[in-house]
């Protein structure tokens, strides 16, 4: 089967298309029907001295989404969409689609949202989603180039690893409740204390209760552990993966962002090395603009833009309050109250895009944040073990895909970052 997208290899030739009518227009004599295949946009003409009356005419009953066959010979023409054209001599009406309904006119978020299943036809949502796709790709080349070993996290948990407020909960059968996986981190760490480096990449559910347009209920997740690793060289790790995904969509998605209007000059300055300052000197800087904070509170949404809006490009902020931070943190040995943690926030206002830190490795201090955490300890049993058989200092973060996909898009909600959002006011269709 022939695709639109490899319409350059076969300019001259007759060959045969399937898709769906994207748009139609007529001029007298000729038609001319824009087909989509899901690989490209392609300007076909039909010109009536070609085709008996009624077999042109029948053309007309073509309608938006209306899938057909057609056959043709392909020609470049820089003019038509695509910079290529088919002059028709035949086609066949596989099925006439009924009103569409989305139509060229402003459609509200929600009805847009409501024919979610429709609107990812669409142009622009067809560009976010394919470079999602591009971004899905270039994580998993960047770790398999090196040699990290994918390591598959469970959905299903006994346990909160951050925190049991934003848990959705689940009956298991006869041992009671279960819930959906806040991250994968846990289990990484027994992966890297058996590879040395891993990551795990898939699903990750939050009951958080926001309506921010930088939270859904389910996203995916990419989280790296490695053992051996510092902070710093945490750091380095998620400096060089952040150029490797913006430079991987330059290269092979430019005409997607073309299509979303993305200023591509914000995201060609992407290259190491990013600035990286303290919580300290954050605050500092929140201070300075104004800002009433206090040290010790975590940053919200506006201090994240006001900080990162000192860049162009990723701004890593480390040694957070431990307080703030998960139980799992090393705090520094330098000054106790502050974790051995980094968040990554992207450039733009778009907020932190990873969060990451060195790992406790010390047996009795982690029991303490357990505690202190009021987390079960039988739970963690399984992961108090990886600090009594061969403990090393190891590190990690998670990248949050959708919320790298709307910062690289430069589109304004995490709900267009995703085939089907999940927020706490839907989950439909």
């Amino acid at each position: 089967m022939i695709y639109i997208k490899d319409l350059k290899e076969h300019v001259g030739k007759e060959i045969t298309l399937k898709g769906w009518l994207y748009n139609k227009r007529s001029s007298g004599k000729v038609k001319f029907l824009i087909l989509r295949d899901g690989t490209g946009y392609l300007q076909c003409v039909l010109f009536k001295g070609n085709f008996a009356e009624d077999v042109f005419d029948n053309a007309e009953k073509l309608t938006q989404e209306s899938s057909f066959e057609i056959t043709g010979k392909i020609k470049e023409e820089p003019r038509a969409i695509g910079g290529f054209e088919m002059d028709v001599t035949s086609y066949s009406i596989i099925q006439i689609a009924e009103e569409y309904p989305i139509t060229p006119k402003e459609h509200g978020i929600e009805f847009l949202i409501d024919n979610r299943h429709l609107w990812v036809r669409s142009k622009k949502q067809h560009a976010i989603l394919k470079i999602r796709h591009r971004i899905v790709k270039a994580i998993r080349d960047f770790f398999d180039e090196r040699g990290f070993v994918l390591f598959d996290g469970p959905i299903i948990t006994p346990n909160a690893s951050e925190g049991t407020s934003t848990l959705f909960e689940t009956p298991y059968f006869d041992l009671g409740k279960a819930y959906l996986t806040q991250s994968s981190q846990l289990y990484a760490e027994a992966g890297a204390m058996s590879f040395g480096k891993v990551y795990t990449f898939g699903p990750t559910f939050r009951a958080e209760k926001s309506k921010t347009r930088r939270h859904l209920t389910e996203f995916w997740m990419v989280e790296p552990e490695m053992a051996f690793y510092n902070l710093d060289d945490d750091m380095d790790l998620a400096e060089e993966f952040l150029e490797y995904i913006v430079q991987c969509v330059l290269q092979d998605r430019r005409e997607e962002l073309e299509i979303l209007e993305r200023d591509i000059s914000k995201l060609e300055v992407i290259k190491r090395p990013f600035p990286r300052i303290s919580y300290d000197e954050a605050v500092k800087i929140l201070h300075a603009e104004g800002r009433d904070f206090v040290w010790g509170d975590d940053l919200g949404a506006p201090d994240e833009a006001i900080i990162s809006g000192k860049y162009d490009k990723p701004v890593m902020v480390h040694r957070y309050p431990a307080e703030v931070k998960a139980f799992y943190m090393k705090r520094d040995p330098e000054n106790p109250k502050v974790a051995l943690a980094v968040d990554v926030l992207a450039p733009e206002g778009y907020g932190e895009i990873i969060g990451g830190s060195q790992r406790e490795d010390e047996i009795s201090k982690l029991e303490e944040r357990i505690k202190e955490h009021e987390l079960p300890m039988e739970f963690f049993n399984w992961y108090l073990d990886l600090r009594k058989y061969g403990s090393v200092p190891h590190s990690g973060f998670g990248l949050g895909l959708e919320r790298t996909v709307t910062w690289i898009c430069g589109i304004d909600h995490l709900r267009e970052a995703i085939p089907f959002p999940r927020m706490i006011y839907r989950n439909t269709p």
